[in-house]
């Protein structure tokens, strides 16, 4: 098997159909492909509707064990030599998928690699980044803040406004709507952390890539449809313990901080690219 697609779903329709579909449209030349669902909501019309329309897909229904379990589910069962991590509000371009393996069989040091990532309106979107430092959180969040001269610096080193991102290059990490993933060093990793329910896995995961010698690629000649709407960014600092996916996300960040601290040796040269 050539390669393994993992999608975890909570009340992701019909969006989902539509990441569905563009697999369907995606060119696989002679590639062997499996697809996974992980129905983390345990929606009946969605098994339903899988097992009508896409009875290829291999479903599985979950309690609601967080994103990251819930992608090691499938990952534990998957036989591909590369493993892609797709959120449901995501589609591929027909070319995305040959592309990144023809990549990544040339590339045989680096552990993972995303592409360029774009909003419905044609937008495009931050989906690589320097590791976080204690207060960027702080700097994204806050209007108050983002009008400090350091806070924009902050932001700029963090968001790689200095690294040419028109080309292939090294970045710290990628965001995890879409990660193409080497079986081998995912398994050398361990898999996601169980730990964080939701968000900073893909941090994490991209730290561990660099700690065990994978390089994490941002390669932008391809590209996806991103249909972002994260829900705690909705919300200014001080109200994001209203929501549980505020909390959730102060939860990791803190998990996170004591697991890596904040900072890091940053992987981006300035100007350079592979």
């Amino acid at each position: 098997m050539d390669i393994s697609i993992v999608i975890v779903s909570y009340h992701s329709q019909p969006i989902i159909y539509h990441c569905l579909e563009s697999l369907q449209q995606t060119t696989w030349h002679d590639l062997e492909y499996e697809i996974f669902v992980v129905d983390n909501a345990r929606e009946t019309d969605l098994a339903q509707g899988l097992a009508a329309h896409w009875p290829e897909v291999h479903y599985i229904s979950s309690s609601n064990i967080g994103y990251a379990a819930g992608n090691n589910l499938a990952l534990r069962q998957a036989s591909g030599k590369y493993w892609v991590i797709m959120n449901p509000d995501t589609a591929v371009e027909p070319n995305v998928i040959w592309e990144l393996y023809n990549f990544m069989e040339s590339h045989p040091r680096v552990g993972m690699v995303g592409p360029s990532q774009y909003n419905p309106d044609g937008s495009k979107q931050d989906s690589c980044y320097r590791w976080h430092r204690l207060y960027t959180p702080f700097c994204r969040r806050s209007p108050r803040l983002a009008k400090f001269s350091w806070a924009q610096k902050e932001l700029r080193r963090f968001l790689l406004a200095d690294a040419d991102l028109s080309q292939c290059c090294p970045v710290d990490w990628l965001l995890g709507s879409f990660l193409f993933i080497r079986a081998a060093a995912m398994r050398q990793v361990g898999y996601f952390d169980e730990r964080y329910r939701l968000y900073f896995d893909d941090t994490d995961l991209s730290r561990q890539m660099w700690h065990h010698g994978w390089q994490v690629i941002y390669y932008p000649e391809v590209a996806i449809l991103h249909n972002h709407q994260r829900a705690s960014a909705q919300l200014p600092w001080y109200r994001i313990f209203n929501s549980w996916a505020g909390r959730q996300h102060v939860f990791s960040w803190f998990k996170y901080l004591i697991k890596w601290g904040p900072g890091g040796k940053s992987h981006v040269p300035r100007g350079k690219n592979i």
